[in-house]
């Protein structure tokens, strides 16, 4: 475990711009892997009850 703290200190904390791109870099993907999962819930509890489960119903309807 010492050997990988070291290496994390060395590759990633030591250099500023490093640890902030990297701080960035995981929210970002954090970010994105929460809403997709988020998304994909309410997808899954909503379904056939959303407009783009629903809307070749009404657009055949209109022509």
């Amino acid at each position: 475990m010492a050997g990988f703290l070291a290496n994390f200190y060395g590759q990633i904390v030591k250099r500023n711009t490093t640890f902030l791109a990297s701080i960035f870099i995981g929210a970002f993907a954090t970010e994105l892997a929460f809403e997709t999962g988020a998304n994909g819930i309410w997808d899954q509890i909503n379904k056939g009850r959303q407009w783009k489960d629903i809307k070749q119903r009404y657009m055949e309807a209109d022509e």
